[in-house]
């Protein structure tokens, strides 16, 4: 039998599966991603998990064909390294991941991945339509999409296509994006940015609220809960869900999707608060043909599971590689 591992780097999680040649999992493994010290630290801790789902495959790591990996950007692909990751501390300014995950399965046949490159090869390898136009977009930790045109997956010369949280969306820049720059849609919408919009927005119009917004552990968890219970809330979801809609709009414009899928915890974990809203605005924002808008059909394993189908195909996606 054929195995094939996928991994999924994330600024959250790191997991690795083993699966065969169906695309089948056999084997998986999950970990939190270290804060460091070091970019050397997170390079284990994926080759770690990569053991682990080995291990719970039953097999050797050199008994892998092929292997793919969806991960945080921005990526140098000629180095095959995650370079200066916004959303992990600054110490971690360099992840190998292609040469170390090489030497372990004794294989060159790893195909790195931006990770919603990863999600949309999966959305497309698991789709019972597999459209040739179509996107996934992930609103989690860091906002990001990953494009399908014509049939092809668009990664850009550097692997770094696809990463539209760092799109400008408000020329003001009310907000600073992780990376430091100013107005993108990640430091508006993305889950660790969520609560600090809303506590700036507080400070211009300190309204009362239920919201622990001076709590060092607010979080976006807390601004959902209220939803419908707490008018601030309501009213930071509501900015939210514009920024976010803005987003999708310039997709929409840039790439002419058919659908959109659109997955991580914000959208996973509150999908009515997140995609209704969207559907909403678009036919105000949007002035050509307004895609479907849908939640992943994968749930939480989109990246994992497109990881996987990168390795079965030789890092496309594409069925027709198979």
């Amino acid at each position: 039998m054929a195995y094939y591992v996928g991994v999924d780097l994330g600024a959250t999680n790191v997991r690795a599966a083993v699966a065969d040649g169906e695309g089948t999992i056999l084997g998986r493994s999950d970990a939190g991603t270290p804060r460091g010290p070091t970019g050397i630290t997170v390079t284990e801790a994926v080759l770690s998990v990569t053991r682990g789902a080995c291990d719970a495959a039953g097999i050797d790591p050199s008994e892998a064909r092929a292997a793919g990996i969806g991960a945080i950007g921005p990526l140098d692909l000629a180095e095959g390294v995650v370079e200066n990751p916004a959303n992990l501390p600054d110490t971690i300014d360099r992840i190998p991941l292609t040469g170390p995950l090489s030497n372990l399965l004794e294989t060159d046949r790893v195909y790195l991945h931006n990770d919603t490159n990863a999600g949309v090869i999966g959305e497309r390898f698991h789709s019972e339509r597999n459209p040739d136009d179509m996107v996934y977009l992930t609103i989690s930790s860091g906002v990001g999409a990953g494009v399908c045109v014509d049939g092809n997956v668009l990664s850009g010369w550097d692997g770094n296509a696809g990463e539209v949280g760092h799109m400008t969306l408000d020329p003001h820049g009310f907000m600073t994006c992780g990376c430091g720059h100013e107005g993108h849609w990640e430091g508006y919408c993305s889950g660790n940015n969520i609560p600090r919009y809303a506590a700036e927005l507080h400070a211009e119009d300190p309204v009362e609220t239920a919201l622990p917004v001076e709590d060092p552990d607010f979080s976006a968890v807390d601004v959902f809960e209220h939803a419908g219970r707490d008018e601030f809330a309501d009213h930071v979801i509501d900015q939210v869900a514009y920024w976010n809609a803005m987003g999708v709009a310039n997709i929409v414009h840039a790439f002419a999707p058919l659908i959109v899928f659109v997955g991580g915890a914000v959208a996973l974990n509150n999908p009515e608060l997140t995609l209704d809203p969207i559907r909403e605005h678009l036919p105000d924002m949007v002035m050509s043909n307004i895609p479907q808008l849908e939640l992943t059909t994968l749930g939480d394993d989109v990246v994992l599971k497109g990881a996987i189908a990168s390795a079965l195909t030789a890092g496309t996606g594409d069925r027709s590689r198979m």
